[in-house]
């Protein structure tokens, strides 16, 4: 822990004058303070008062309360750095610091809209740049407490991840409330004078909802449902066009731009890493941060010449690879020799190689070896098998259409979009994924040896090109809980209650692509066909016909099965 006046290590435009403690990441030795980030207000009254070593401000203590007590029910989450020169990075507000940020995730059929990402996670956790939706909400309302409201299946497992309360009814009372729908642009967030008001969208959803603490008296806040059906009848309402996300690949497209604002928000440049010579650093050393405990192993390029890098701590980058800005790899990520195109969000814990562009690999996902990943949403605990390829342009250079429930194809306006792939999917070597493809959740899928149908949905076995059952959702958990097991992270009794609702919920275009494909597997009897065989009686040897009988065999009992 550092001691010491925090007044003597900050300058004097970082001092900002605010009631409230302050802690600061450690360890760090004080001739490095000035290039840390302090999350955190500061006040020159509290200079001489302990640095509390939590590596976020406490922002719960007010003065006169000793440190070590337990903290309030709603931790602190608001934090946003302050740059060496003292000036407030890019969406940090002040006058909201005794407010607190509902995050909202509601059970509406907008989720569907984030599919299959949002099966699992909350609209709020989804990746943009940087970081999530969610931690740019945070950053921008300045709040000094966060709380969230997500569907109910998927509570449970949130509760053992997120620090904050998640569906408490007590998180609606006691503070004056910033609620914000998560698919809220955060540079578009609406934060005004501390007056209760609601924000509605075309549709008449809540999409903010400000209210002061002296009018939650009035308020049924019971439910957040009660509390916005109240809010609505008895707060001043208007219809605003504020900018949301609405679909996943809007966040894909945005990535590139994201990247450059985080970066800059961030306040970090330099190399505090190690990096092996011989290497190559192109465009402005301003732009490139590689964080502590990163290594880059010799003949690696760094081009920032069109955009920032950012190596968070722990990557370690093989030889022959090079990174393109804008981008950005989480901790201890490890870049195996990739082709590493502009515009990459990649999330902690992932290994990758071969060529990728423009796309967000959540986390915890392996694309070990050579193929092409373009303009695409990989979601966590996905292993992408040697050679898998996806298309994000099609022939002619028309818009690419994506396919959300299987029957009806959206226009996505854009002449490049890749793959959504759900998390804990599996593909084998050499599979092609088409342009605008929908690959579910828990998918296991062999190549074909040509492009993949452009919806294959949750829980799907495709085999020889084909959608079973497989062996059932047992042995998928199986096979999840041993991917996590390998990165040290455990499959839990939430996460299987979680996904079980997944199964159920993605059971009814399952089925029918199940029905589609069995029928399609079987052939005819009709005597068209009878000919058909009968013409090329010579080419059906004995091998054909036995090839056939084992593939009715494991095509045709999956459908019968209950899973």
């Amino acid at each position: 822990m550092i001691e010491g006046p925090i007044s003597a290590l900050l300058p004097a435009s970082a001092l900002q004058l605010h009631p409230w403690t302050i802690a600061i990441s450690e360890p760090a030795a004080a001739s490095k303070l000035k290039q840390l980030d302090y999350y955190a207000h500061v006040d020159r009254e509290l200079a001489d008062q302990p640095v509390l070593p939590h590596g976020f401000c406490s922002l719960n203590e007010r003065p006169g309360v000793a440190a070590s007590r337990s903290p309030e029910p709603f931790p602190p989450l608001a934090r946003a750095p302050l740059r060496t020169d003292g000036a407030r990075p890019y969406g940090f507000l002040q006058g909201a610091c005794c407010m607190r940020l509902i995050l909202l995730d509601r059970p509406n059929d907008i989720r569907l809209q984030f599919h299959p990402l949002a099966l699992s996670r909350p609209i709020w956790e989804l990746r943009c740049g940087m970081s999530s939706l969610g931690e740019k909400l945070i950053a921008k309302a300045a709040a000094s407490s966060v709380a969230g409201f997500v569907p109910p299946y998927l509570a449970e497992a949130c509760r053992e991840r997120i620090t904050f309360p998640i569906n408490d009814p007590a998180s609606l009372a006691g503070d004056d409330l910033l609620l914000v729908d998560s698919r809220v642009k955060a540079d578009a967030l609406p934060i005004g004078p501390a007056t209760s008001r609601v924000v509605l969208d075309e549709r008449g959803e809540c999409l903010v909802a400000r209210i002061a603490q002296s009018d939650l008296g009035r308020l049924n806040a019971e439910s957040l449902d009660a509390l916005l059906q109240s809010a609505l009848q008895s707060l001043p309402s208007t219809r605003e066009a504020v900018p949301t996300w609405n679909y996943t690949w809007d966040l894909v497209l945005s990535n590139p731009e994201q990247l450059t604002r985080d970066f800059a928000a961030a306040g970090r440049s330099g190399i505090e890493g190690k990096v092996e010579e011989p290497a190559a650093i192109r465009g402005s050393r301003n732009d490139v941060y590689i964080a502590p405990g990163a290594l880059v192993h010799p003949l690696v390029v760094i081009d920032a010449e069109h955009g920032p890098v950012y190596l968070d701590e722990g990557v370690v980058v093989h030889p022959f690879t090079r990174i393109e800005g804008p981008c950005y790899v989480g901790k201890k990520s490890i870049l195996l020799g990739t082709k590493c195109r502009e515009g990459n969000s990649i999330g902690p814990v992932c290994r990758i190689g071969g060529e990728v562009e423009e796309s967000i690999i959540h986390g915890y996902s392996n694309k070990y070896h050579d193929g092409f990943l373009g303009h695409a949403y990989v979601g966590e605990w996905v292993n992408l098998g040697a050679l898998t390829t996806n298309s994000d342009l099609k022939n002619d250079y028309t818009s690419v259409s994506v396919m959300l429930d299987g029957r009806t194809s959206i226009d996505t306006g854009s002449t490049k979009v890749g793959s959504l792939i759900g998390d804990h999917t599996k593909t084998s070597i050499g599979t092609l994924l088409n342009t605008g493809a929908y690959v579910g959740a828990m998918a296991l899928i062999a190549a074909t040896g040509k492009p993949l149908p452009k919806f294959i949905p949750s829980f799907a076995w495709f085999i020889e090109g084909v959608v079973t059952k497989g062996f059932g959702k047992r042995k998928l958990y199986e096979t999840a809980q041993t991917a996590m097991g390998r990165r040290g992270l455990k499959w839990t009794p939430a996460q299987e209650r979680m996904w079980d609702e997944v199964f159920a919920m993605t059971a009814e275009p399952r089925n029918e692509a199940v029905k589609r494909d069995a029928a399609r597997s079987v052939p005819s009897r009709d005597s068209s066909v009878r000919e058909r065989f009968a013409s090329a009686e010579p080419l059906w040897s004995r091998r054909h016909a036995a090839r056939r009988t084992y593939l009715r065999r494991q095509l045709r009992w999956p459908v019968l099965s209950i899973v």
